[in-house]
C-alpha cells in the first residue's frame, strides 16, 4: 500500500475538521446573537492562509491542496460574514487568564492537520508544504498547554484581580 494517498486523505480529513471547527463558534454566535469573546483575527488569518495555499496548489498543480483550500476559503468567508453581521459597534476586551476566547476544537484539529501536512510535505519532498505547517504544530501545542494550564474551574492562584 502506497503511503502518499493515505496521508493525502488524512491531510484532507484533519484539515476539513480544522475548518469545520469554526462551526461551533458560528452556532454560538447565531444562538446568542453576539460575538462574545470569539476573535475575528483567527478567521481572517485562516482565510488568508487558504488563499495563499490555494494559489500554490493551482501553480503546482496539486489537487489535494486545491480541494481543501477551496472549501476552507468558502467556510472562512461564511464565518467572517456571520461575525460581522452579529458584531457590535464597540468590542469589549477583557484581560484574564482564561481560555474562553480560544477554541479547543480548533487547537486539536490544527495540531492534527498541521502534523499531517508536515508529514505529507516530507513525503512528497516539498518544503513549501512542510515548513509553513511547523508553526501550526507549535502554536496548537501552546494552545493545548494553555487549555491544560487555565482549565475552567481549576483553582488558579495567579488569577488577575477584576478591576
Amino acid at each position: 500500500m502506497e503511503l502518499q494517498p493515505v496521508l493525502a486523505a488524512a491531510c484532507l480529513f484533519f484539515t476539513m475538521g480544522m475548518f469545520c471547527s469554526g462551526l461551533f463558534d458560528l452556532c454560538r454566535i447565531i444562538t446568542r446573537r453576539a460575538v462574545d469573546n470569539i476573535q475575528l483575527l483567527r478567521f481572517l488569518a485562516i482565510k488568508a492562509n487558504n488563499l495563499c495555499w490555494l494559489g500554490y496548489g493551482c501553480l503546482k498543480p496539486d489537487r489535494t491542496l486545491i480541494i481543501v483550500n477551496s472549501i476552507g476559503a468558502a467556510l472562512q468567508s461564511l464565518y467572517i460574514l456571520v461575525y460581522f453581521y452579529y458584531s457590535p459597534a464597540k468590542a469589549k476586551v477583557i484581560r484574564s487568564r482564561s481560555t474562553r476566547c480560544l477554541s479547543f476544537p480548533l487547537a486539536v484539529t490544527t495540531f492534527l492537520a498541521s502534523s499531517c501536512w508536515t508529514l505529507y510535505g516530507q513525503l512528497v519532498k516539498d518544503n513549501y508544504i512542510t515548513v509553513p505547517n511547523v508553526p501550526g504544530i507549535v502554536t496548537s501545542v501552546v494552545q493545548l498547554w494553555l487549555f491544560w494550564r487555565y482549565a475552567p474551574g481549576r483553582d488558579n492562584p495567579h488569577r488577575p484581580l477584576h478591576v
